[in-house]
């Protein structure tokens, strides 16, 4: 790994999601320059950074040939926000979901950039037109929107503007492949992007089910971790029903479509999520009997060692 020829990016916020782009980046050989508006926060995420890294090492979930002390150097820290941008070739943006953080941070990054700096948001909502329209080179802005934890999920969601350049949508499309992560091109802006729509579409129709009595919360999850989620680690919705039918997909559709559509016309309107708070209360008194509060870090690192275990699996199985 050569990190020289590599060439630098920006990290722009020291959050969870910035501390992940750093590790994903550094793993394929670039340097980082990680920076906030507070420099205690820098010192903490460098920190933390070389922690996860030594502990990804132990578990055999290290990317990259180098070590995670290697890995580790290529990572600096900057409070200077100018000095932090100087001869980087990509900056991930990772500060709060806030349109106003966001608007005022892309001027300055317009402004101080180089003209063939890729600017890209983490933003998992908020599309970059609604950031960038004013400024001087917002050709050269995109969303590159992460799935979390995107050290163990591969999915990134490029999201252009209705001016990103195609240069600029291609570079980064190669950029993410060259991380190791499975990028996704919107060909337009959509609300929600694509992945939290999907997800929107699920819980809608799982509070329903609960609402409706038709299942418990517990059977609800059940629904997805011991069904449908073990065949979605590896097949997407199409081929699943294109390598379950005989016929391939067009038997599905020519065999279950009329189902499918009497189906979809029973699931009425969606559930209000402001008007149904006592099915929400339902809900979360349940989760958090379950997990308290408390304990969810500690869940969450379960979550992460599981989801690292199933992509040593996914990684084995598709070289094999």
């Amino acid at each position: 790994m050569d990190s020289k020829n590599k060439g630098k990016v920006a990290i722009v916020g020291s959050g969870l999601i910035g501390k992940s782009w750093a590790m994903l980046f550094v793993g394929a050989g670039y340097r980082v320059v990680l920076y906030d508006v507070v420099k205690k926060l820098v010192s903490e995420a460098l920190i933390d950074i070389a922690q996860r890294l030594q502990a990804l090492e132990k578990s055999g979930m290290l990317r990259g040939k180098e070590s995670a002390e290697q890995q580790s150097k290529l990572v600096t820290g900057s409070d200077d926000l100018e000095e932090c941008l100087r001869d980087v070739i990509y900056v991930q943006e990772c500060v709060p979901e806030s349109l106003e953080m966001k608007t005022v941070l892309f001027k300055d990054l317009d402004r101080l950039a180089d003209v063939r700096t890729i600017l890209a948001s983490s933003s998992s909502a908020i599309p970059s037109s609604k950031f960038t329209e004013s400024l001087t080179h917002r050709e050269r802005c995109i969303i590159a929107h992460p799935v979390n934890p995107p050290y163990y999920m591969p999915l990134v969601e490029l999201v252009p503007s209705p001016w990103t350049s195609p240069d600029v949508v291609e570079r980064t499309r190669s950029l993410m492949t060259d991380l190791g992560q499975s990028p996704v091109t919107l060909k337009k802006e959509v609300r929600g992007f694509i992945q939290p729509r999907i997800q929107y579409a699920m819980i809608m129709e799982c509070l329903k089910l609960v609402e409706d009595e038709v299942l418990d919360v517990d059977d609800v999850d059940k629904l997805i971790k011991d069904g449908l989620g073990l065949v979605f680690a590896f097949l997407g919705p199409f081929e699943m029903n294109h390598i379950n039918n005989e016929g391939g997909i067009r038997s599905f559709f020519a065999l279950e479509g009329e189902e499918v559509d009497a189906v979809a016309s029973s699931l009425g309107p969606p559930v209000s999520m402001k008007a149904t708070t006592d099915l929400i209360k339902k809900i979360s008194d349940r989760m958090t009997e379950a997990v308290p509060v408390e304990c969810l870090a500690e869940r969450r690192k379960w979550r992460d060692d599981r989801l690292a275990a199933l992509a040593r699996l996914r990684n084995t199985l598709q070289h094999s």
